[in-house]
C-alpha cells in the first residue's frame, strides 16, 4: 500500500455580506507521488473506469489506482508511446489513451489494445495526436486530432477523415449535442464564437446566486472555459454563470469540476474550492497555493482527485467535507488540546490547552489567546466548566480561573497546586479535587495522604464522590472526611473519571472500562471492550444532558446511552478524527465536538458519514504452477504435480484501504463457511483433478460484505489418472501380485525341500566326520602302544593312556551330537587328543595354543570336529615323518563374528606328505579336509557367514627355508557376552 502523505489545509472562507467576517476552517488532504508508486509526480489528468479504477496520466505511462496499490503502464505493457496526455472513459468501460504519437488505444478486458494486437486500430495518425472525444448515440468513438481531422472508431476499424477530407472544428461536435456525447466535462477555448452557428445566443452576463434553471444548465451540458470564465453551452446559447474575477480568480482557469452544490476551479498556481456556490453561498476558498492544477475529478464516492503538474496527485475523501479541525495551523496556540467548553449565550468556543494557554473562537471564528497559567512546569488547562452567566469556570493545573464570554477577561479564583478536577454543586458550589485533597469553596480542606486523588463528582450540595488511583472514596460536609463506602472490589479500582447522572454514578477507570453504581453503590452495569466500548482506558466522561455519556479513551469516543447504558456507536480516527487520543468531548446544539491530542474536530453528529457502500472486489491474475492467466470467470487447467493454484484479488477502496478485509470460500476445501483474511493472494497447493468454485468477497471500514466474484476451476486430469488408466494399473497390479505370491509360495516350497536335503547332508557329512574322526590306525597304534607299554612292565602308565584314550573317545561321541559346542571345550578335546598323540609317537614333537585376549571377554561357540582333523593331519603327516623333534601350534583370534584359527606346523611339509602318502608326485587331499569344506559351505547357505580353508606349503609359498604346514581357517560363530 502506498504510504500517503496527509496534508492539512486550512483557509479562509470569505462571507461577503454588509459586514467582512472571516471563519476558520480546515480540511484534511492525502498526496500520492511516486514514492508511493504513482508512475510520474507530473499528472497530466484522471479519470474513473466503469469498474471504479483511477487512472492516471503522466509522461512515463499511465497508472491505475484501487486505494492501495498503483498498477503503472508504459510502452513494455502496450502503450504506443509513454506521454499519455489525456484520458478519456466511455460507455462500454473502455479507457482511452491521448499520446503525442496520435496512435489510438485503448485498455479493455486486461488488456491494452492498440494497432499492433488489435486490427480495429490500425490508422495512419499523421502525426497528431486525439485532442477531443465523443460518443455517439451508436456507442462509435469520434475523435478531433490536433489537425482539426475527425477519425472515428466503430469496434471494427478506425476510419480517417470519416466525414471527408475537410478540416473542421470543436463546435461542429458541440452544436450536435444530440448526437455527440462528450467525455470530458469541460473544454478550453479562446473564443465562444461558432461561425457555422450564427442563430446561437452568447450571455456574458454572470449572475449570481443562480436560478435553478441555470444550476440545471450546468449539470446537463458541458462547460467552456475562456480565460476565467465559465459558460454553459448547447447548440442555441451559450450562457456565462461564472466570472472568476468576481470572486478574486486572476488567473487563468484551467479546469473545473462540478460538485453537487459546490465548485472546485483549477488554475496554474492554486486551487480554489468555492463551498455552496450551487446554493448561492459566496465562500471561496484558495487552496494548494503554487501548485499547478492539471484536473480535477470526482469519483464515484464523492471523493475529490486533484492532479498537478511535478507535485503528484492530491485526494480530498468524501467525509472529510462533514468535519472541521482547528490546530496550531489555524489560531490555536498548539495541537494538543486537554479540555473543550462553549457557552451557549455567546457562542463562545473555549479550548485549553498546554502552557496555561486558553484559546478563544466568538461566533464569527475570531480566534484569541489568552495565558492564564504562567507558573513554570506542568500547567495545562484540564477543565472548562459553565458557571454564572457569561462565565466560564477554568481549572488549570496551578488555579482556578472564571472567564468572562463577553468582556473576554479570565480573572484567577484560586491557586491551587497540582488540581486535578473541578466540579459544580447545583446551588453554585465550587469542589476542586487536588492531587492529596479535596476544596470545598472557602470553607474546608479535606487531606487525603495515601492515595492520588484524579477525579470528583457532586452528588448534592453537601455530598460528593471523589476517585483515586486505589478506588472510590464518599464525602460529604459533616464529617469532612473520606470514607469507602464498598469493599467490592470493582471500586477498588483505578479511577480517571466520575460522573453523577440521574442518581447513578458513572466510573471511567483506568484499564478496566465504565462502571454504573446504583444508590446503594452496588454495581448495575459494567461495560467493556468486550462490549464492543472502543477502549478500557478511560479519559474523560461528558454528559450532554440529553440522555448520552461520551467517554474519551485512548482509542476514540464510544457514546453510551445512559437510560438502556449500552453503546451507540464508537468515533475514532478512521471516522475523521485528527487522532484517537482524545481527551475531552463537548456537546451543543447538534455540534459534537472532540478533542484529541492532536487538535480538534467538529461536526454535525446527525450527519456524521458512514460508508455502508461494500467495495468493488476484482480479480488482478492467477497463478498455476508457472504459468500466470488473465483474470476470468473459469478456468479449465491440466493437473500439475504438486503445483500451487494462486489468486490475487483486490477491492477498490479509498477511504481507508488498510482496512479492507476479505473471505472467500473453496469448495472441496475441508474447512467449512467463510475464511477472513486481510491479504490478497490465496494459495490452494496440490489440487488434484477436479472442479473447484472459489467465491471472493470484501467489505471496507463498517461497510456490508460485496456481492462475491465467483471462480469456477476445473482441474483436467492427466491420462495415467483417468478411470480406465487407473483400471489398467490395478489389473496389472493383481496380476503382479498373482505372480509374486506365486514366486514366492515356489521359493517356500524349494525352501523347504532345501532345506530338508540340507539337514539329509548335514547329518551324512556329520557321521562322515565321525568316521573319519579318529583313524583306525590311531585307534589300532594307540592299543599297540597301551600293549608294549604292559610288556615293559609299565602298568600304571598304561592304564592311564586307556583312561584318557576312554575319555576322548566319550567327548568325541558327546560332541558328534552337538551343532554348536564352546570354544573351552574344543580346546580341552583338542588338548586331551594332542597328548595322546605326543605318547604315541614318544613325544617326538611340542605343541602350544596362542589364544587372543578379546576372546576372555565372550563366550564362543563353533561348530564341533572342524579343528581336530587338521590338527590331526598336521601330527600324522607333518610331524610323525620328520627326523628329529617338532612343532605345532594352534592359534585362535576373533575376527568380527568369525574365529580365525591357524595349525602351524614345522613338518615335513604338504607336498612331501603328500608324495609319501600317495607314492608319486601328485597333490592330494585327505577324505576329512574334503568334509570340512563341505561343511563349511552347509553353514553358508543357512546363516550367510563364509567360512575359509586355506593350506599352504611354506616351503613352497615364500616362507623362506621354513618347512612344514600352514593351514587356515575361519569358522562361524555365536558369540554371547
Amino acid at each position: 500500500m502506498p504510504k500517503v502523505r496527509y496534508i492539512l489545509l486550512w483557509w479562509i472562507l470569505m462571507v461577503l455580506s454588509t459586514v467582512n467576517n472571516a471563519a476558520a476552517q480546515g480540511l484534511m488532504i492525502r498526496n500520492y507521488n511516486v514514492k508511493d508508486g504513482l508512475a510520474n509526480a507530473t499528472v497530466y489528468a484522471a479519470v474513473q473506469d466503469k469498474e471504479g479504477f483511477i487512472w492516471f496520466s503522466t509522461p512515463t505511462g499511465v497508472s491505475k489506482f484501487d486505494g492501495k496499490r498503483f498498477r503503472n503502464y508504459s510502452r513494455k505493457d502496450g502503450l504506443t508511446d509513454n506521454d499519455v496526455v489525456k484520458l478519456s472513459a466511455d460507455s462500454k468501460g473502455r479507457v482511452w489513451f491521448s499520446t503525442l504519437n496520435g496512435l489510438p488505444s485503448f485498455f479493455w478486458n486486461y488488456t491494452i489494445h492498440t494497432g499492433q494486437n488489435d486490427s480495429s486500430l490500425h490508422v495512419d495518425a499523421r502525426g497528431q495526436y486525439m485532442q477531443y472525444m465523443f460518443e455517439d448515440y451508436a456507442g462509435f468513438i469520434w475523435f478531433l486530432n490536433t489537425n482539426n481531422r475527425i477519425i472515428q472508431y466503430s469496434g471494427k476499424k478506425t476510419t480517417y477523415d470519416k466525414l471527408g477530407a475537410l478540416s473542421t472544428d470543436l463546435f461542429y461536435f458541440l452544436r450536435n449535442d444530440t448526437i455527440f456525447k462528450p467525455l470530458q466535462p469541460y473544454f478550453n477555448l479562446n473564443d465562444l464564437k461558432d461561425v457555422n452557428n450564427p442563430d446561437q445566443k452568447i450571455s456574458s452576463v454572470c449572475p449570481f446566486p443562480l436560478d435553478q434553471v441555470s444550476i440545471q444548465r450546468v449539470r446537463e451540458h458541458p462547460v467552456i472555459i475562456v480565460d476565467n470564465n465559465l459558460y454553459t453551452y448547447s447548440n442555441k446559447e451559450a450562457v456565462c454563470f461564472f466570472r472568476g474575477t468576481d470572486w478574486g480568480i486572476r488567473d487563468e482557469i484551467s479546469n473545473i469540476c462540478v460538485d453537487n452544490d459546490n465548485l472546485w476551479i483549477g488554475t496554474p498556481r492554486a486551487l480554489y474550492y468555492l463551498k455552496g456556490f450551487f446554493r448561492g453561498e459566496k465562500k471561496s476558498a484558495k487552496l494548494l497555493q503554487n501548485h499547478y492544477i492539471t484536473s480535477l475529478l470526482k469519483d464515484k464516492d464523492g471523493n475529490i482527485w486533484i492532479t498537478t503538474f511535478g507535485d503528484g496527485v492530491y485526494n480530498i475523501p468524501y467525509k472529510n467535507f462533514y468535519f472541521n479541525y482547528l490546530d496550531n495551523t489555524n489560531g490555536l496556540y498548539s495541537h494538543s488540546i486537554f479540555s473543550i467548553g462553549k457557552d451557549e449565550k455567546t457562542g463562545t468556543l473555549l479550548i485549553g490547552q498546554n502552557a496555561g494557554v486558553l484559546n478563544t473562537m466568538d461566533s464569527n471564528n475570531r480566534f484569541r489567546q489568552f495565558n492564564l497559567d504562567t507558573t513554570s512546569g506542568r500547567n495545562s488547562i484540564l477543565s472548562i466548566l459553565p458557571y454564572k452567566p457569561n462565565e466560564m469556570l477554568i481549572g488549570s493545573d496551578n488555579g482556578l480561573f472564571t472567564f468572562n464570554t463577553v468582556s473576554q477577561k479570565p480573572l484567577l479564583l484560586k491557586r491551587v497546586k497540582t488540581l486535578k478536577d473541578v466540579d459544580i454543586t447545583p446551588s453554585g458550589k465550587i469542589r476542586i479535587a487536588t492531587k492529596n485533597q479535596v476544596i470545598s469553596g472557602d470553607d474546608y480542606i479535606v487531606p487525603k495522604e495515601d492515595e492520588l486523588i484524579t477525579s470528583i463528582a457532586c452528588i448534592n450540595d453537601s455530598a460528593y464522590y471523589v476517585g483515586t488511583n486505589a478506588g472510590l472514596f464518599y464525602g460529604d460536609d459533616v464529617s469532612h472526611t473520606l470514607k469507602i463506602r464498598t469493599t467490592k472490589p470493582a471500586l477498588h479500582l483505578s479511577i480517571k473519571d466520575l460522573k453523577w447522572i440521574d442518581d447513578e454514578l458513572w466510573v471511567g477507570t483506568s484499564d478496566h472500562g465504565l462502571y454504573v453504581l446504583r444508590k446503594d453503590n452496588s454495581v448495575d452495569t459494567h461495560l467493556s471492550t468486550a462490549d464492543k466500548l472502543v477502549s478500557d482506558i478511560c479519559q474523560q466522561l461528558y454528559y450532554d444532558g440529553i440522555g448520552r455519556l461520551y467517554v474519551a479513551t485512548n482509542k476514540g469516543v464510544s457514546v453510551i446511552d445512559v437510560k438502556t447504558k449500552t453503546l451507540i456507536r464508537n468515533i475514532t480516527s478512521n471516522d475523521g478524527l485528527m487522532s484517537d487520543d482524545a481527551r475531552s468531548v463537548f456537546y451543543q446544539q447538534g455540534i459534537l465536538y472532540i478533542a484529541t491530542s492532536n487538535g480538534l474536530s467538529y461536526f454535525n453528529d446527525a450527519k456524521m458519514p458512514v460508508d455502508t457502500v461494500p467495495p468493488t472486489i476484482y480479480l488482478n491474475h492467477v497463478r498455476y504452477g508457472d504459468s500466470t492467466y488473465l483474470p476470468g470467470k473459469e478456468f479449465v487447467l491440466m493437473y500439475q504435480r504438486k503445483a500451487s493454484f494462486e489468486v490475487e484479488f483486490g477491492a477498490i477502496a479509498y477511504d481507508l484501504p488498510e482496512l479492507v478485509e476479505y473471505q472467500y470460500n473453496f469448495s472441496s476445501d475441508t474447512s467449512s463457511g467463510w475464511i477472513t483474511t486481510m491479504s490478497n493472494i490465496v494459495p490452494f497447493p496440490d489440487l488434484q483433478p477436479e472442479t473447484y468454485q472459489l467465491q471472493i468477497r470484501a467489505r471496507k471500514y463498517r461497510s456490508n460484505w460485496s456481492q462475491p466474484v465467483v471462480v469456477t476451476v476445473t482441474i483436467l486430469p492427466r491420462w495415467y489418472q483417468q478411470w480406465w488408466a487407473r483400471g489398467i494399473v490395478i489389473l496389472l497390479g493383481l496380476i503382479l501380485v498373482a505372480f509374486v505370491l506365486r514366486d514366492v509360495i515356489r521359493r517356500i516350497q524349494q525352501g523347504e525341500m532345501r532345506k530338508t536335503e540340507y539337514n539329509r547332508r548335514i547329518a551324512e557329512l556329520e557321521a562322515k566326520a565321525l568316521t573319519n574322526q579318529m583313524n583306525p590306525h590311531f585307534i589300532f597304534n594307540s592299543l599297540n602302544s597301551v600293549q608294549h607299554l604292559i610288556m615293559e612292565k609299565e602298568e600304571k602308565q598304561a592304564l592311564n593312556f586307556l583312561a584318557d584314550f576312554a575319555t576322548l573317545m566319550r567327548q568325541m561321541l558327546n560332541n558328534s551330537r552337538k551343532s554348536f559346542i564352546s570354544l573351552e571345550e574344543e580346546i580341552a578335546f583338542l588338548t586331551r587328543y594332542i597328548e595322546l598323540e605326543k605318547i604315541r609317537f614318544a613325544n617326538v614333537f611340542t605343541y602350544q595354543f596362542v589364544l587372543q585376549d578379546d576372546l576372555k571377554d565372550y563366550t564362543i561357540y563353533i561348530p564341533p570336529m572342524i579343528i581336530q582333523p587338521i590338527v590331526e593331519n598336521a601330527i600324522k603327516h607333518g610331524l610323525a615323518p620328520k627326523n628329529g623333534s617338532g612343532r605345532l601350534e594352534v592359534k585362535l583370534v576373533l575376527r568380527e563374528d568369525m574365529l580365525y584359527c591357524s595349525v602351524d606346523d614345522d613338518g615335513i611339509g604338504w607336498e612331501r606328505a603328500n608324495e609319501i602318502k600317495s607314492g608319486r608326485l601328485v597333490k592330494h587331499e585327505s577324505t576329512a579336509l574334503s568334509v570340512i569344506r563341505e561343511r563349511l559351505q552347509i553353514i553358508k547357505s543357512f546363516n550367510g557367514n563364509v567360512g575359509k580353508l586355506e593350506i599352504i606349503d611354506k616351503f613352497k609359498s615364500g616362507f623362506g627355508n621354513k618347512e612344514g604346514t600352514l593351514v587356515e581357517i575361519l569358522i562361524p560363530i555365536v558369540k554371547m557376552l
